[in-house]
């Protein structure tokens, strides 16, 4: 791959991580500022429900009929918008379920975009199990930066970090102009509603192993839920600020399992790779539970691992076994499973266990964090048994 490559599509994965994150992390602490913290959970549950959606029927246009780079053009420029009406919203007092009706609406307009970019840059590799890590990275590193910029700007719980999201996501949609727009081929036939909205994707579930990978994907987000809306939280309760900062120690080790993905792929099969990220998850949310400033700052660090070697796994697995025409209905069922089935359960679900572990204005944080670590060993246990792979393949070939 030629440098002038890898940095465009480095560039993509870099500016595209910053707006998310921007607007991820900081979402809660923002909400809790303002006395919105009643809404929180159906928040940050919005982006679930809209994964149900758009995902699928952008998947198929890009798949289908429409470049994928410029599917991703419209969509950042609504993004932007849309994130600019929240802050807007939040900033002048709106009432909640203004608020958490715009924050639907930038919910359906962002939740397709990672799959798409994913597929933009699996599109352009010749070897994803060598060069997609390194490229990844560099999402990780604006997600970091995201972060850096927003507590640098001290707005962890000011409506200014979801303007600096939209900014960031303005910088995405300018960027587009650098990248190739290539128009996927005619399907040379009828295209039914059902394909057009991309629900043929399902099909993917009848192959043994897609489906188990996918169920995983799903059901492994639920806990993973808990994540961005209450680590924050636990972090305020030791005195710390700039949780947005702080956030970002989970994102060292992204960077750092990413770049070693490649040696790891060639050494290790895909099925002790993914149940590694799943044994990450278990540790990291053990190690939440202890309650200690020094402990729960481990499991946030640890977090980079998990996410690194199942999910990251997971979009090459998708890119290596599953057709070419097939890849960004592939990756947006991905994002179906995990952003939509598995985070709605799991937004809903750990705002309702969190309520439970609350008394009095005191939250039980060994039992919040312990009962979501014994959720993930037990998707961890029901994988091992029901993955079966290919067994081993050569170098050139992610072994599955």
């Amino acid at each position: 791959m030629r440098w002038s490559e890898f940095g465009k599509l480095a560039g993509l994965m870099f500016l595209h991580a910053m707006g998310l994150g921007s607007w991820f992390v900081p979402l809660a602490t923002v909400l809790d500022a303002h006395g919105l913290h009643a809404i929180k959970p159906y928040a940050f549950a919005a982006s679930a429900t809209a994964a149900f959606v758009s995902p699928l029927m952008f998947g198929a246009m890009a798949d289908r009929h429409v470049a994928p780079v410029r599917v991703l053009r419209w969509l950042a420029l609504a993004t932007a918008g849309a994130m600019a009406l929240v802050a807007t919203a939040i900033a002048r007092g709106a009432n909640a379920w203004v608020v958490l009706g715009l924050i639907q609406i930038n919910a359906l307009c962002i939740a397709p975009t990672w799959s798409l970019t994913s597929s933009i840059v699996l599109s352009r590799l010749t070897n994803s199990q060598r060069q997609f890590g390194p490229i990844r990275a560099f999402g990780t590193i604006g997600w970091m930066v995201g972060l850096w910029v927003v507590s640098a700007l001290r707005a962890d719980t000011s409506a200014l970090a979801l303007f600096v999201g939209a900014g960031m996501w303005g910088t995405v949609v300018l960027f587009s102009y650098c990248l190739p727009c290539v128009v996927p081929p005619d399907p040379g036939r009828h295209v039914t509603i059902r394909e057009r909205l991309g629900f043929d994707a399902f099909t993917l579930f009848k192959n043994r192993d897609h489906r188990v990978v996918f169920l995983t994907a799903a059901l492994f987000s639920i806990p993973l839920a808990a994540f961005y809306p209450y680590t924050p939280t636990h972090l305020r309760a030791f005195g710390m600020e700039r949780t947005s900062a702080w956030m970002s120690l989970a994102q060292v080790t992204e960077v750092i399992a990413m770049i070693g993905l490649a040696g790891i792929l060639t050494r290790f099969r895909l099925k002790w790779t993914l149940a590694a990220g799943l044994g990450f998850g278990v540790v990291r949310y053990a190690l939440c539970a202890l309650d200690e400033r020094l402990s729960v700052l481990a499991g946030l660090t640890l977090h980079g691992f998990a996410f690194t070697l199942f999910f990251i796994n997971v979009q090459i697995y998708l890119d290596q076994r599953v057709d070419v025409a097939w890849r960004a209905r592939a990756q947006a069922l991905a994002a179906l499973m995990n952003s939509g089935l598995g985070n709605l359960i799991g937004y809903l679900g750990t705002g309702w266990w969190f309520q439970a572990c609350e008394r009095d204005g005191v939250v039980r944080w060994p039992l919040f964090w312990g009962v979501l670590a014994g959720m993930v060993a037990i998707v961890l246990g029901w994988f091992l048994v029901a993955y079966h792979g290919r067994g081993a393949r050569n170098e050139e070939v992610i072994a599955a």
